[in-house]
């Protein structure tokens, strides 16, 4: 893929992370941009933070969260952003997993 079109579809995935917290209050999980950072600061507990972003020299996004990261490339038979280890996991399905194991809030407009 080249760079034009990664830059376009990372826009796009981090516009689309971005948009699965507008309905959540945000004081239950703020969300912060900063070029291409998402930072989710998670409200509660020892919720925590995510973090998303983009790594353009590998052509990625990156997830970090809970003590965890993934690395997800972009698919495109499948039109998906899918972990770069071969589990088949989805960018989106983990995030919406990591904010509801975190705070018990399903959060999926947007993805």
């Amino acid at each position: 893929m080249d760079e034009s079109r990664y830059r376009e579809l990372a826009a796009d995935a981090l516009r689309r992370v971005v948009d699965v917290f507008d309905d959540l209050d945000p004081d239950v999980a703020d969300v912060d941009t900063s070029a291409d950072v998402v930072t989710i600061t998670l409200r509660g507990g020892a919720a925590g933070k995510i973090v998303v972003n983009t790594q353009g020299a590998v052509r990625q996004i990156w997830l970090a969260g809970r003590g965890r990261g993934w690395h997800f490339a972009y698919d495109e038979a499948s039109g998906r952003w899918l972990d770069d280890r071969g589990t088949g996991e989805e960018l989106f399905t983990v995030l919406r997993g990591l904010v509801r194991d975190a705070i018990g809030v399903d959060p999926s407009r947007g993805a």
